[in-house]
């Protein structure tokens, strides 16, 4: 009898791969943008009004596979670096996937934020050392990638408004998303030097940011305006312009939190009034802003569904500037403890869950394939 391999093609792994080793290969930066996605759900699912110990734990765990996610993803990243130099380097010349570099610190940055969250009340402060180190090299990588990827569009990329998408902001939000962060680490600091000089370069990193972003989205109004919706496969970009304005938001609503407690323990206690009662306003005027945005991003997604939206790794684009957003409400509701914010926020994050839940069966089929293993600035080379 002769013998027959009856299994399917589809569950061979890596079966649009020529050799497995093309898994680092292709690998990208734009993979961290999971590792985004995943640590925004388990922060906001921590975070909502329900006193349920299932999502507690859901939240936690979800952390804590992130985490092992981004060393993975790290690894590989460092790894086609090592084995695939000359072929890594081109991204710096890429004028799309060069951008993906700021999801590094972005991931980077939900970890950081898992480990107050969830870490501090599991092993105590023992933990504090460990997630500064981490912020500070989370500040390096986001004022690298802030100024460096804009300084090669400016050198050696090519870029022209009619092929412009909002994927222009993901370098330059890494630093906010970071002052969020800071916000969040600054009181749990011993030194009451070290909170104010944490505070106050978050403020910095906060100003780093959100102008550029904003300009960048002045732009980008012009740019759909004039030239139209892009094409379907940067159909997720829609919602990434969210993802600046409820940063920006909730860094202003955390860094005014803590402000005056911080601010009188170094002896400017009129200092932190005002960055409470500034970060209020302008956490909500910023929450309103990204209201537009949101709705706008909810209409043109429709209408790309029409027709069809291939699926890719810029579907993650859906699911932290959602996150970031639903953390914005949830922080306005149990700021000014009105039910609106507080109903809201959980319909959001119900809409972040169910976007998370499709993205990640869509990845996990495609990276099993190995369909979604292309690094577009190698494109073309010889294996």
């Amino acid at each position: 009898m002769t013998c027959l391999n009856t299994a399917k093609p589809g569950f061979k792994p890596f079966s649009h791969l020529q050799h497995p080793r093309e898994v680092i290969r292709q690998f990208t930066p734009n993979w961290f943008s999971a590792t985004m996605g995943t640590g925004v759900l388990a922060s906001a699912l921590g975070q909502l009004p329900i006193d349920n110990v299932f999502l507690h734990g859901v939240a936690e765990a979800l952390w804590q596979f992130n985490i092992l996610l981004f060393l993975v993803f790290a690894g590989l990243y460092a790894a086609r670096w090592v084995m695939f130099f000359d072929e890594a380097r081109r991204i710096f010349g890429h004028s799309t996937v060069s951008m993906s570099f700021g999801t590094i610190p972005m991931g980077l940055a939900t970890i950081i934020n898992g480990f107050l969250q969830f870490g501090l009340p599991r092993w105590g402060v023992g933990v504090i050392p460990l997630v500064e180190v981490l912020w500070w090299l989370d500040v390096a990588m986001s004022l690298a990638c802030g100024v460096l990827i804009p300084y090669m569009m400016f050198t050696r990329q090519q870029h022209s408004i009619d092929q412009m998408t909002a994927v222009w902001l993901l370098p330059v939000v890494a630093a906010e998303v970071a002052a969020a962060s800071g916000g969040l680490l600054a009181p749990h600091l011993a030194d009451a030097h070290g909170q104010l000089v944490m505070l106050v370069t978050s403020y910095v990193l906060w100003a780093f940011s959100v102008p550029v972003a904003f300009s960048i989205l002045t732009i980008l109004l012009l740019r759909m305006a004039l030239h139209k919706l892009p094409h379907e496969s940067m159909a997720a970009s829609s919602w990434l312009a969210l993802g600046p304005i409820g940063t920006g938001a909730l860094g202003m609503l955390l860094l005014g939190a803590d402000a005056p407690a911080i601010f009188a323990a170094n002896g400017f206690a009129g200092v932190g009034e005002v960055a409470a009662g500034l970060g209020l306003v302008a956490g909500i005027a910023l929450w309103g802003f990204g209201l537009w945005w949101m709705l706008t991003a909810l209409l043109i997604t429709l209408r790309y569904l029409r027709a069809g939206i291939p699926f890719n790794l810029g579907w993650w684009g859906f699911t932290f500037p959602l996150g970031v957003y639903s953390l914005a409400t949830l922080k306005l509701a149990s700021t000014l403890h009105l039910t609106f914010f507080s109903v809201l926020g959980c319909i959001l994050v119900a809409l972040l869950t169910v976007m998370w839940l499709i993205v990640v069966k869509r990845t996990l089929q495609g990276a099993w394939r190995g369909e979604l293993f292309v690094s577009p600035c190698i494109a073309g080379l010889k294996k």
